[in-house]
């Protein structure tokens, strides 16, 4: 595929931002969700042709493979673990910028535009995000999330995390472990300069939440983050994890 994505431009001591783009989608028994997230990154590369989309599949045991080769898009397979699962994809695909993208995360319009920009002055980033759901305290958890990486320049991966290719790799991509990943992967990159955050929004689903109960899982996942922080470690971590 032949197209550029971005523009060129400095991003501190490497080389200029690079041209293709590949996006990388961890999947694991997505039958039930697949349809909608198919259809979402058929409508991102018919606007964006020269893209490049990896869904990884972590060993699943539904129909997941069958239903996203049926719809003509490649699938890499991995051992079970996203942080293996997008390390596989990123080895995979040929785009000199990657776009990490959560099988229940959906990127807004003109995400590819908004990106182009940010790489323009930077080399990694991500998006602010909306929790979708009926509950109101789902805006105030999105809004929380988006402050808080503002603050510390720490990204989730629900955020839609992008980043150059060559940092990426320079910083040993996302650490194998089982939960932290994405926090992990943020300290290693910040080393080298505060992320760039986007304003506009990606839509994350809100079910995790809504089955565990919104204040339940707030105060779950702050536990966890205050426990990380404390050198608890990720796979005991995991342990805890919803």
């Amino acid at each position: 595929m032949t197209g550029n994505l971005i523009k060129p431009a400095s991003a501190g001591s490497l080389s200029s931002v690079p041209a293709s783009l590949s996006v990388i989608v961890p999947m694991l028994n997505e039958q039930s969700s697949l349809p909608e997230l198919l259809v979402h990154l058929s409508s991102l590369q018919a606007e964006h042709p020269a893209l490049e989309i990896v869904l990884v599949d972590g060993g699943s045991e539904d129909a997941s493979v069958s239903m996203a080769e049926a719809a003509g898009f490649r699938v890499v397979h991995s051992s079970r673990g996203r942080a293996r699962q997008m390390n596989a994809g990123a080895q995979a695909s040929y785009g000199e910028c990657l776009l990490f993208l959560h099988a229940d995360t959906r990127l807004p319009l003109q995400a590819i535009k908004h990106l182009q920009q940010a790489l323009e002055h930077g080399s990694w980033g991500r998006f602010d995000v909306s929790v979708s759901g009926s509950a109101h305290m789902l805006r105030v958890v999105g809004f929380m999330i988006n402050l808080r990486s503002r603050l510390s320049g720490i990204a989730t991966g629900d955020q839609a995390m992008f980043m150059r290719r060559d940092r990426f790799e320079q910083v040993g991509c996302f650490p194998d472990q089982p939960l932290m990943e994405d926090i992990e992967l943020s300290k290693r990159l910040r080393r080298y300069e505060h992320p760039q955050c986007l304003r506009a929004q990606v839509t994350t689903s809100g079910r995790r939440w809504m089955d565990y109960g919104v204040w339940r899982t707030i105060f779950l996942m702050w536990r966890l983050r205050w426990a990380y922080w404390r050198g608890v470690s990720a796979e005991q971590l995991a342990k805890l994890y919803i």
